[in-house]
């Protein structure tokens, strides 16, 4: 791994925390992640592990199982750990596998044993358990046509145990995810000021007849030489007119004289997230136009932060923040006030003024995922990190600006993440300027 060692007190803490939710007498069961086929014989890299069972676990390799049956006779099998041995040809062609004393290093899992003890030993584990929790992706936006490693793990031990009562484990890991210890927040705070020193490094990099390919290589090298795992999701690199194209894949054109750039970008540092978006202005001054519209997302961004407190849901604050929004369309000119006083405010969101230039919404969760557990009526509490991310966008004229932070929410209010990043417009082009 690239990242600092983590004590290993964050997943024994997070393993008691998951024990203490589980019915008397149960088995839970967490897989790693597939390993993703990619092509011909090769598997995509660098390999990525399943956030539950790195919350779990700390362990960032493949084809590993960890078990719990908190209630089992043997102290010894409450808490296991397979794992690949690693054995002499298969580290020469693929690299070391852990040892048991790194595996319990890692993870403060005291009983590690090899995959191929895995049946004997479950049946031991289902046997003395009436109840087993299997883990699942419980996701609202995941959509999949290839069945992965827990849905067939489902199958098969359905359908060798089937009279066993089956539960499922993501609504009791969601639950702790959603609320992160001290040590996660710590890590989050390692990744954004990692995406502080990309951001500072784009702004003496970018200038007119760049490509945005080259602005994107510059956030690869920064994460890289911070010993980042990845990026939290594939960057945005949009200029011109594809600033107006929300999840833009390209970043393949020109940075031309006078466009804007949009850089929605963040970094995964021991698989916690950040994602910052950035809009600049290509040749380092923005147009009086541009100004105007990036002043009023920044006055947007401003406020809607202050917004995000305890006691609130992302569905709460998104109509707030279009409020925020429709403010300053109006101030812009893209919007008149008696046309947004007559509007039917039962409208649908999609069919309100407002939409046209600002289609989505304001946050989401954030944490071992970019967009991380927890749903659009999860009430917010100290612990929690979420985005806030408005924009404008205007397809007519080339302008597209979006902001966005990362917010923790606590007891006394919000914190920004990423304060430390520029965001001012005369920080911005005194830092491209010089």
């Amino acid at each position: 791994m690239k990242y600092n060692a983590i004590d290993n007190q964050l997943f024994i803490k997070n393993r008691a925390k998951l024990v203490k939710k589980l019915t008397t007498n149960s088995l839970a069961i967490i897989n790693a992640a597939d390993e993703m086929p990619k092509n011909g014989d090769q598997n995509y890299s660098p390999y990525r592990q399943n956030s539950d069972f790195f919350y779990l676990t700390g362990i960032e390799q493949e084809k590993s199982i960890l078990t719990l049956c908190p209630n089992h006779p043997n102290p010894k099998l409450r808490e296991i750990l397979f794992l690949v041995k690693g054995e002499k040809d298969l580290e020469t062609w693929y690299g070391h596998k852990f040892t048991e004393d790194e595996a319990k290093t890692i993870s403060g899992v005291a009983t590690i044993k090899w995959l191929s003890s895995w049946e004997g030993v479950l049946a031991d584990l289902i046997i003395n358990s009436e109840h087993v929790y299997i883990n699942t992706n419980e996701n609202l936006k995941y959509d999949s046509a290839v069945r992965n490693r827990d849905l067939r793990f489902v199958d098969e031990l359905q359908k060798a145990f089937p009279l066993h009562h089956y539960k499922r484990l993501a609504p009791l890991i969601t639950e702790l995810r959603l609320v992160k210890e001290t040590e996660e927040i710590d890590l989050m705070k390692k990744a954004c000021t990692i995406t502080d020193n990309i951001f500072k490094r784009l702004l003496s990099f970018v200038k007119p007849g760049v490509k945005e390919y080259e602005v994107e290589a510059e956030i690869y090298h920064e994460y890289i030489r911070n010993g980042c795992n990845s990026h939290s999701f594939y960057p945005i690199v949009a200029s011109g007119a594809n600033t107006c194209i929300l999840h833009y894949p390209n970043n393949d054109q020109v940075c031309k004289d006078g466009d804007l750039l949009l850089i929605d970008f963040g970094v995964e540092y021991a698989n916690y997230t950040s994602d910052c978006t950035r809009t600049i202005p290509v040749n380092g001054k923005f147009s009086p136009r541009q100004k105007d519209v990036y002043e009023a997302v920044l006055r947007v961004m401003k406020a809607a932060t202050l917004l995000m407190i305890t006691g609130k849901t992302i569905n709460q604050l998104n109509p707030e923040v279009d409020a925020l929004v429709t403010k300053e369309l109006i101030a812009l000119g893209l919007l008149k006030q008696e046309d947004v006083d007559k509007e039917d405010k039962s409208l649908e969101r999609d069919r309100r003024l407002c939409f046209k230039y600002f289609m989505h919404g304001n946050s989401h969760f954030m944490g071992l995922d970019v967009h991380d557990v927890g749903t659009r009526d999860t009430i917010f509490v100290p612990g929690m990190v979420l985005s806030c991310e408005p924009g404008i966008y205007i397809p007519e004229e080339s302008i597209g600006i979006r902001l966005e932070t990362d917010i923790l929410i606590t007891a006394d209010g919000p914190v920004d993440l990423l304060a430390a990043l520029p965001v001012e417009v005369d920080d911005i082009e005194n830092l491209m300027k010089s």
